[in-house]
């Protein structure tokens, strides 16, 4: 089992050297640029996904394409004993594929002309920090829930997951046990776990036994404030509907993000308060080709 945290540094780096800069600022006659390429990508696209618990959880790419293809192996070729020299019967796989085309998530923030305008990296800091956090929240909350058009799809839109019931309350891991034997039985391997706050509190509570004051939670040794359920990181997002636990295998959840990612600055909109606009623009997509291999544990159920 991997639970390696997913490597940025590696997917920007990789995409650097297939597609060049990936990023890309754009600016009005009348107005400058807060951030360069480069800042866009260290002070704004880094830090939303760092942020997003999807972002941690799904396998993140990047593209040019306006919509991408994943393949869906609907039902795999037949195998069968063969007697030496005899005829090897022919069968074919039944393939199906998802297009996954990012729509437009962006955000909108007002500075003054003053902070725009200082040479101190720190000003970019705080713009780009702020229109982050509102990014990887958007982010998270379209990935986990089943918002309206234009938003993507996420898991709770999605039909034919596989569900598990942990009763009435969270007493006992074994819904855990159950999803990951779920998981493995479909062959996929559940990289990760994801919670509301208020469930991974009652989780937290939970003992090795009666009256024990050990938490059966454990604590990952490669991240001690990261707790993990059999080895499997339990993470911890708002966007997660209170009373369910996602159980997420990395390769069979996909997060899609356009190349075409901007920042946009604008004297011109807040002239006469002497503020300055600034727009971050950016695509991204969800794919799930194997609906079956993704868990839903609800508590109640």
């Amino acid at each position: 089992m991997n639970n390696t945290p997913f490597d940025l540094d590696a997917v920007f780096a990789r995409n650097r050297a297939l597609y060049g800069d990936a990023v890309m600022v754009h600016t009005t006659a009348n107005s400058a640029g807060i951030l360069t390429p480069d800042q866009v990508t260290d002070l704004l696209i880094r830090p939303a996904f760092e942020m997003s618990v999807a972002a941690q959880v799904a396998s993140l790419i990047t593209t040019s394409s306006s919509t991408t293809r994943f393949p869906v192996v609907a039902a795999d070729p037949s195998a069968a004993w063969v007697a030496e020299g005899g005829e090897i019967a022919v069968s074919d796989a039944s393939l199906t594929e998802i297009d996954v085309t990012p729509s437009k998530l962006a955000g909108l923030t007002i500075a003054t002309r003053e902070l725009v305008e200082d040479s101190d990296p720190s000003a970019a800091e705080v713009v780009g920090q702020g229109l982050a956090r509102d990014i990887a929240r958007k982010l998270d909350a379209a990935f986990f829930g089943a918002l309206p058009s234009p938003a993507p799809a996420g898991l709770a839109a999605l039909t034919g997951v596989t569900p598990v019931s942990a009763g009435a309350n969270w007493t006992n891991v074994d819904p855990f046990v159950d999803a990951l034997a779920a998981a493995e039985g479909v062959n996929a391997t559940l990289t990760a776990f994801v919670a509301n706050p208020a469930d991974l509190v009652l989780l937290s509570k939970i003992k090795q036994g009666t009256g024990s004051q050990v938490p059966l939670l454990t604590a990952d040794p490669t991240a001690p404030a990261r707790r993990v359920i059999f080895g499997v990181p339990l993470l911890v997002s708002p966007a997660v509907t209170a009373g369910t636990v996602w159980g997420v295998p990395r390769d069979r959840a996909f997060l899609v993000s356009r190349e075409d990612a901007t920042v946009v600055t604008d004297y011109s909109v807040f002239f006469t308060s002497d503020r300055v606009a600034i727009r971050a623009t950016m695509r991204v997509g969800f794919g799930f080709p194997h609906p079956a291999a993704l868990v839903r544990i609800t508590k109640g159920a």
